[in-house]
């Protein structure tokens, strides 16, 4: 528990220390990775780095954090931390790393804000700093124990037994144990994380949602190639790529214990769906457990995507759709190019005043960001509950603290 005092000197210095956050982030990192360039070699996504993306997360959440401990008046940020736990569980971070970032990150909050950060300031944020960290390394000790391993267990070689084409660029690759036993219990809508080894020796890890993994025998995952944008400054995906050139039938690759809590929980509520891009994998997992289940429940799938050919496992996810009784299917595309509407084929960007959404619906959620915004305002104009409203962000959750994501 964070003391009074210390809250009293937090309400007070919020306003500068979150102002000034992000100045702090890009010297932290920059002096975390001087000190342990294998932290960035072989945990941090370089990409991301690269972007700046992984510096506005961290920020983002500490400024989310902190506005809590002072002010009711703000958003719930359990659902954000419980994606970083969740994120944080599938890299095997463990208690021993905390301290690493608090010791390089308050000497950049000194070297950037000089002599206006006090004793007592930075006594006060130290409190802030191991109350969410604190949090955060329970919650990661949970999901440890919910797999039954010790914290930071969670890697095994599993076997690519199959690989097939989905879309011009993206490939899934089905994996299961190289001796043949099971694999750890995996819930609809969870992703793992896969880590190679590139060309350079760097040991990168990214996160992939399990398509499938109904069976203890197999799992599925998708992986999109991503060439980058040089205009936009977005760098080609180091992994993806990777996997995409290298690794086929009968590779071994290492792969994390299942994560994530984007998880479908059975009930008998309607169900609606939506995605876009390669956002649709997590839905999937959804649907495949769904018709395992041989479920009656009301779904509702909405897919968003470029072109028909663009769209990955466009087949799979019609085929999933016609074996649930009671789901129907609406798709978005911005280039029909010769195709002619339907009643469930569209053009242009998705539009939710085309279907009937019940009120009652359980809605999951999973795209870029804009996309993601766009479908919520969407949603709140049909007066769909916040609490009913759950999504996957795929990258660093940089927008987990704008008010309009939140769930009450």
């Amino acid at each position: 528990m964070i003391s009074q005092p210390a809250l009293t000197v937090v309400k007070d210095t919020l306003p500068v220390i979150g102002s000034a956050i992000g100045d702090i982030t890009p010297v932290f990192y920059d002096r975390m990775f001087t000190a342990r360039p294998d932290l960035l070699r072989d945990l941090f996504n370089r990409g991301n780095q690269a972007q700046g993306e992984q510096q506005k997360a961290l920020a983002g959440a500490i400024a989310a954090y902190a506005s809590l401990l002072v002010s009711e008046d703000v958003p719930n940020i359990d659902a954000m931390m419980s994606r970083i736990a969740n994120k944080h569980a599938s890299l095997g971070i463990t208690e021993d790393q905390y301290p690493i970032v608090y010791e390089h990150l308050f000497a950049a909050i000194g070297e950037v804000l000089g002599d206006a950060v006090t004793p007592e300031i930075v006594d006060a944020w130290t409190e802030v700093y191991w109350d969410m960290a604190h949090t955060l390394i329970r919650a990661e000790r949970e999901l440890y124990a919910r797999h039954e391993v010790s914290p930071g267990e969670v890697w095994n070689d599993l076997l690519v037994a199959r690989r097939r084409q989905e879309s011009p660029n993206t490939v899934s690759l089905v994996l299961s144990r190289p001796d043949g036993g099971v694999l750890p219990k995996a819930r609809p809508g969870q992703y793992v994380s896969v880590q190679v080894e590139l060309p350079d020796g760097a040991h990168q890890i990214r996160q992939y949602s399990l398509t499938r993994a109904t069976s203890r025998e197999s799992w599925t995952v998708t992986v999109k190639a991503e060439p980058g944008r040089a205009e936009a400054g977005i760098p080609a995906g180091e992994v993806s790529n990777f996997i995409h050139g290298n690794v086929f039938e009968g590779d071994r690759i290492r792969c994390s214990l299942p994560y994530g809590d984007l998880v479908v929980e059975d009930a008998e509520t309607p169900l609606l769906l939506v995605s876009a891009g390669i956002g649709c994998t997590p839905i999937l997992g959804a649907l495949n457990d769904l018709v395992s289940k041989e479920s009656q429940r009301p779904v509702t799938v909405l897919h968003a995507d470029q072109s028909m050919a663009a769209h990955a496992h466009r087949h799979e996810m019609a085929q999933l759709v016609d074996q649930l009784p009671g789901a129907r299917m609406h798709h978005w595309y911005e280039q029909l190019g010769a195709r002619t509407t339907t009643e469930t084929i569209h053009e242009g960007f998705i539009d939710l005043a085309e279907v009937d959404v019940a009120a009652d619906a359980q809605v999951y959620l999973c795209g870029p960001p804009p996309f993601m915004k766009a479908v919520r305002r969407g949603l709140d104009e049909l007066n769909v509950p916040a609490g009913n409203i759950h999504f996957e962000v795929f990258g660093p959750d940089t927008w987990a603290a704008v008010p309009e994501m939140q769930p009450a």
